[in-house]
């Protein structure tokens, strides 16, 4: 393994840095008491990555089993109790615990233990995940649901693929 082609060619560098203050209000408030910040998105790191502060509140929840053809994507477990599933078995997660997922790998991930859960959640490249998700917590707040054929294209759009 090496390192990539060089991006950058200037000779000094440059003030480019990013900072987001850790009292900064999230992005996304979800049912339940759940948000999501968004620490990085593709359109900020130039398609890169993606990284996004996760909190679940108290009340079940997370995703069902999927896999995405294009990005891989990460979990590290801030605080709390969060199941991950690795396409083979769920872990009980806790603080410190980490899941990479290549592109196609099954996975998923739940909070189930009644308590608030935190982690990151990093997606690479940088795909424009947050529609997706903001989608998501409108249904959940709403109650709207999608026909069929308006679900097919959002998760084909959006590269996830139920199992």
């Amino acid at each position: 393994m090496s390192y990539p082609e060089a991006r950058y060619l200037g000779e000094g560098g440059e003030v480019s840095g990013r900072f987001r203050p850790a009292g900064a209000e999230p992005e996304l408030k979800m049912v339940g008491g759940g948000s999501a910040s968004y620490l990085a998105t593709g359109a900020s790191t130039n398609g890169e990555l993606g990284l996004y502060r996760w909190d679940m509140g108290a009340r079940q929840s997370g995703p069902g089993t999927h896999f995405h053809r294009t990005i891989s994507e990460s979990f590290f477990v801030l605080s709390g109790l969060v199941r991950l599933f690795d396409g083979e078995r769920w872990v009980d997660a806790t603080q410190g615990d980490f899941l990479y997922v290549p592109p196609g790998g099954l996975h998923a991930f739940r909070n189930e233990s009644g308590e608030p859960a935190s982690m990151l959640i990093l997606f690479t490249p940088g795909a424009p995940r947050e529609e997706y998700f903001e989608t998501l917590a409108e249904l959940g707040a709403t109650g709207r649901q999608f026909g069929a054929e308006e679900a097919a294209e959002f998760f084909l759009r959006h590269d996830t693929y139920w199992t």
